[in-house]
């Protein structure tokens, strides 16, 4: 991909800007879903695309609906983007199909033209036929310019998902479906530019156990101040960013029974449940409005699937076990939420976060979260290389399940291949001594393997690691979380 002058602040993304210049070596124009939590950074690298590619870039997106609003409101917005970019006419399009009639005669075909139709599902708001009428501009029009990226993008991505992915009408038409996450670690280290260097790995991984790798929240850091400092501005003062996204950006990302939906997601708070144990959590029989919520809250990117094969056996689970991935999420109920009132009346500013009750802990599963989230940048490190990863995700059995007097077994981070069970053991203390070797091999013994299949062991850790551990030799890998920062 060619490369021209880039947004300031613009870090990592390689990955995706490589697919995405792919396109360019296509003889026609390319349609593109990209999918992702709000704060994400979604909209920023579609303009990245388009900045690298020396492209024409056209930007349009919908309004936030509000009560009171209506079609010809989302019309006349698009309308006055459209005018303010390319300054055609201003007036208000009769429909959709004429509001992309127009966008089509501002595209021409002598260069590169990368339109970004941002936030769609609230363009789409009032209008059942949208994605129709969308289909039908595409056919008809906008395939025609051969040097064309239109990109449908939206923090909603369930509704993305129900009206275009799987959407029948647009099978054929896609040349690309880009579902954007976090930021690995290496790269949410360079937000602390070139004090990155000199920041003890520990503050670092305080200030992403609350931000997780969002490019939104990290463009808040302060370098010059402590992570604690950081935590407690971006969360603990009266209108700080993070005392306030939580409900904007559930609100925004999850439409379809946002309050339900809520009371689904705090029950993954302290753990990992099934569809079951969620609806026994929240007293109400199992069904469709639970496992609806489940996939909601997972195309949101606040929950994640954990690993759907039983080391024991090899087959599937069961039933799906889901744990809550968005580390911003748990952190904002767990820690914020609670002391909302003393911290609108401005109590935090002198007071130290250690002293709120279950801190540790919620760090502690922060970062377990961290690295699990991350399982793909380890695999280089545990010697798997080149294996096919069949599952990955925490891994819980309970006390006699099946066998009884079977004892339960809980491990961090179990990754599986054909013929491999990798045990990682994730760690975050001052001081890491040589229990955690028993600990981990009472979690070994616990796993009755099938035949033909090896146990690895791993540690991922932050801490001071006594040299017993390693010069034990019981690990097959040892990792400190500075190697995940590239350090």
């Amino acid at each position: 991909m060619e490369k021209k002058a880039r947004n300031t602040g613009f870090f990592g993304r390689e990955e995706e800007l490589a697919q995405l210049g792919d396109l360019w070596a296509k003889r026609g124009a390319s349609l593109v879903t990209c999918r992702g939590r709000r704060r994400i950074g979604k909209s920023t690298l579609v303009e990245e695309f388009a900045i690298r590619s020396g492209a024409r870039f056209i930007k349009l997106e919908g309004l936030r609906p509000k009560p009171g609003m209506t079609e010809l409101d989302q019309l006349s917005f698009f309308a006055s983007k459209l005018a303010a970019q390319t300054g055609c006419e201003k007036t208000t399009p009769a429909d959709w199909y004429s509001a992309f009639l127009r966008l089509d005669r501002e595209i021409g075909d002598k260069g590169r033209t990368v339109v970004l139709l941002d936030e769609i599902s609230w363009m789409a708001q009032y209008s059942l036929t949208f994605p129709e009428v969308l289909k039908n501009a595409w056919d008809d029009h906008f395939k025609k310019h051969p040097r064309l990226v239109l990109v449908l993008c939206g923090s909603v991505s369930s509704w993305i998902r129900d009206s275009i992915v799987q959407n029948r009408a647009y099978v054929g038409r896609r040349s690309l479906d880009m579902v954007v996450g976090e930021l690995p670690p290496a790269e949410c280290l360079k937000f602390w530019g070139k004090r990155a260097a000199r920041i003890d790995t520990r503050e670092v991984v305080d200030v992403l156990s609350v931000t997780g790798g969002v490019p939104r929240y990290l463009e808040e850091i302060k370098p010059s101040l402590s992570a604690m400092e950081n935590i407690k501005r971006l969360c603990f003062l009266p209108k700080s960013v993070l005392r306030e996204d939580f409900d904007d950006m559930f609100n925004d990302v999850v439409t379809d029974q946002p309050r339900f939906s809520e009371r689904v997601l705090r029950t993954f708070v302290d753990g990992a449940k099934t569809a079951t144990e969620v609806a026994e959590e929240l007293k109400i029989t199992k069904g469709g409005d639970v496992s609806s919520a489940i996939e909601n809250l997972v195309e949101a990117g606040f929950l994640a699937e954990s690993g759907r094969i039983n080391p024991e056996t090899g087959g599937e689970l069961r039933e799906r076990r889901f744990r809550l991935r968005d580390n911003y999420a748990r952190f904002y109920l767990k820690c914020i939420e609670p002391h909302k009132r003393i911290i609108d009346d401005g109590a935090f500013e002198l007071a130290s976060l250690e002293e709120l009750e279950g801190y540790d802990a919620v760090m502690g599963l922060a970062f377990e979260n961290m690295v699990v989230n991350n399982y793909r940048h380890l695999i280089r490190h545990l010697h798997l290389g080149g294996m096919i990863i069949t599952s990955a995700g925490p891994y819980m059995r309970r006390a006699g399940r099946g066998i009884r007097g079977r004892k339960g077994c809980q491990i961090d981070l179990l990754i599986q291949t054909r013929r491999t069970i990798c045990v990682v053991e994730v760690k975050r203390m001052r001081e890491i001594e040589r229990e955690i070797i028993n600990e981990v091999d009472r979690k070994v013994c616990a796993i009755k393997r099938p035949q033909g299949v090896s146990v690895r062991t791993a540690l991922v850790y932050d801490g001071n690691l006594a040299p017993i551990v390693r010069a034990d030799g019981y690990f097959d890998a040892i990792v400190p979380f500075s190697a995940l920062l590239g350090l």
